[in-house]
């Protein structure tokens, strides 16, 4: 046996209690970093892998039973505003950004690594992006509507309720309620019968 495999046999028993102490206390310090980022307090139900980024005014507000990945990025400026209801699931590396206001219904399911951003850099001539400011519209997403990996939606749009957005698509437009979209920019698939 080697000194891999020999280290490997004596620490495996530390590890075991290193992950059974050490996940509750590290998901106790991102409950209570979510807490004080927002200012407000967070339901006991809610489960939080990892530290959530919260940066700008946090004008944050988050529901009960939620379960919220690490990597997850929060940011409000100007009058923006997220809301999040109950029981919604955020996958690892989202990012939400708010300078008008982000409405996230109950029972969301959004995939990794999305974007759901209600504000634009404005274009002005003989002006670097950066100092330009941003144009900004709303962005509700309906209850039970399901947001795949990768997706993102941008200023304006309305996600219905119990819709469903494929893997990567970008949201330019309203879905409706109960609809399916994919691609760039998302677009309503047929309605099929359920066998």
């Amino acid at each position: 046996m080697n000194a891999k495999s020999l280290a490997v046999r004596a620490l495996a028993p530390a590890a075991v209690i290193a992950r059974r102490v050490g996940q509750p206390l590290c998901r106790a310090w991102a409950h209570a970093r979510l807490a004080a980022g927002t200012g407000a307090p967070v339901d006991p139900s809610v489960v939080i892998l990892g530290v959530a980024e919260i940066h700008g005014s946090a004008r944050i507000r988050v529901g009960r039973n939620l379960f919220l990945y690490r990597g997850l990025y929060l940011e409000t400026q100007e009058d923006g505003a997220i809301h999040i209801g109950d029981g919604v699931v955020i996958s690892r590396g989202v990012h939400i950004v708010s300078f008008a206001h982000i409405e996230i219904e109950a029972g969301v399911m959004i995939g990794e690594y999305s974007s759901i951003r209600d504000a634009n850099h404005r274009l002005a001539p003989e002006q670097t992006v950066r100092y330009t400011g941003h144009d900004a519209a709303p962005i509700r997403i309906g209850r039970n509507a399901w947001l795949g990996r990768g997706v993102t939606v941008l200023p304006g749009v309305t996600i219905g309720a119990n819709a469903v957005v494929g893997a990567n698509a970008v949201v330019t437009r309203d879905v409706p309620a109960g609809a399916t979209v994919v691609g760039i920019p998302a677009k309503l698939l047929p309605h099929r019968e359920k066998v």
